[in-house]
């Protein structure tokens, strides 16, 4: 990448990224550093809100995951499931292991869809100093045939376990309304068997890419379980000490608004904190499987590491933990097969029922792990079994605070040795680490009608 070699004067600078390229949505950069003093550093989310919890007032449970799936076209299942863990968890409901297994496979199936777009698509062109993935079409093109390949598997991943590729329809509240097709399910195998080719090749490209070196230690919330590798289950932990059942998210943080941007601000104990996939390594590195642990140790990551831009890198480890936890649970059911008895749903209320039912007026809380981290909804329900309340926390609200707090400290060490240009693609390669979803993070708006 050219850049501008000239040098600037580190007392007077101005740094203002008017759309950040590369990430899910809308999202600025402003940093003002004047008589060598930060007066501004902010990440403004400048999107129109999109009103997630007041659209889900007034509907039945039992249609939450339907209209919560389409928050999001790269963790609709990720919202899906939360959606129906708090559906379930309001109506007392507990699905079969069978269901469980399954609901596994597809959050693994949605990690890898969303972490190999975020590995290949946003952040390696920065790293191999291009503007996008366009030039690397002629100048790497072997590397953008393998992501295509990796993004494709993820992708029909979806399409077979849930019905389509993005905005699953199969699962619901209580197991699926059909189990995936057998043929689908040994086409999905077969694909990755063969990704673990191209993991490896993945593994052997991030060896060569330089990260930038940058430290600064934060708290880490993530699941954990003391059984596995948490994504679809466990408490919440803090720096892998703190432990809080999820249904008490807000006895852990607290969620508040700023002037600037659309997106809520997160903290525990006063304090900005980190989710995603380095969150998730730190707290859990223990339970990867033996081909991750490998990978880490290849890649030369080790917990805790307090580096944000080595968030891929996790991603990267993660996406090798999916693919190995995804096969063993392909093979377990291509083996044993499924019992239709176990896990399909035939006594859901029909759309005439619904509202004639009475329910106990009570509140739920779903949690998984979704690609950029900790995603929850909660849901209350009255006697006819409709929402009078929602809540939706977003792994990139949660993210905001602790990204700001990442420029504060960089943007000094960038003063002294870097241009204006270096500077602005630090920040924004910072940013894009974090992996945000802009468009699921523009849900709050407090809007008084005069």
């Amino acid at each position: 990448m050219t850049r501008n070699s000239s040098k600037i004067n580190s007392k007077n600078v101005k740094v203002d990224v008017h759309y950040l390229t590369r990430v899910e949505g809308h999202g600025n950069i402003v940093v003002d550093v004047k008589e060598g003093k930060i007066t501004k550093c902010e990440f403004q989310v400048i999107e129109s809100p999109r009103f997630f919890e007041s659209m889900l007032v007034g509907r039945s449970i039992w249609e939450a995951q339907h209209l919560t799936s389409r928050i999001c076209g790269i963790c609709a299942c990720g919202h899906s499931l939360a959606s129906i863990k708090a559906g379930e968890d309001a109506l007392g409901i507990k699905p079969s292991d069978e269901t469980i297994l399954l609901r596994k496979l597809l959050l693994y199936a949605e990690q890898m869809d969303s972490h190999i777009l975020h590995i290949y698509i946003l952040v390696a062109p920065d790293l191999l100093g291009v503007k996008s993935i366009l030039p690397l079409i002629k100048t790497h093109k072997p590397v953008i045939e393998r992501a295509l390949r990796m993004k494709t598997m993820g992708d029909y991943a979806g399409e077979v376990l849930a019905g389509r590729h993005i905005h699953p329809i199969s699962y619901v509240i209580g197991g699926l309304t059909q189990l995936p097709a057998r043929e689908g399910l040994e086409k999905l195998y077969k694909m990755m068997l063969e990704g673990r080719k191209d993991a490896k090749e993945t593994v052997k490209l991030f060896k060569k890419l330089k990260f930038p070196e940058f430290q600064r230690p934060t708290q880490y919330m993530s699941l954990s379980s003391e059984d596995e590798y948490a994504m679809y289950e466990g408490d919440l932990v803090v720096n892998n000490k703190q432990k809080t059942k999820a249904r008490d998210y807000k006895k852990l943080f607290t969620e508040t608004m700023v002037d600037y941007s659309r997106a809520k601000i997160a903290t525990i104990n006063g304090r900005p904190y980190a989710v995603g996939a380095l969150s998730r390594f730190n707290n859990n590195s223990d339970k990867l499987n033996k081909k991750a642990k490998q990978v880490a140790q290849e890649l030369g990551l080790k917990a805790p590491c307090h580096n944000p831009y080595l968030n891929t890198v996790a991603q990267l480890i993660e996406w090798v933990h999916c693919l190995e936890e995804s096969i063993k649970i392909m093979e377990k059911i291509l083996k044993e097969g499924l019992d239709e008895k176990k896990i399909v749903v035939n006594s859901w209320p029909k759309r005439d029922e619904i509202g004639k039912i009475k329910y106990s007026p009570n509140t739920g809380v779903g949690c998984v792990e979704v690609p950029r981290g900790s995603l929850f909804h909660e849901y209350t329900i009255d006697e006819t079994g409709h929402i009078t309340q929602a809540n939706c926390v977003i792994p990139t609200n949660q993210n905001i605070g602790n990204l700001e707090e990442d420029m504060r400290k960089i943007v000094p060490q960038l003063l002294a040795k870097k241009t204006q240009e270096e500077i602005t693609l630090d920040l924004e390669m910072l940013a894009r680490s974090y992996d945000p979803c802009i468009s699921c993070a523009t849900h709050i708006l407090d809007v008084k009608f005069v």
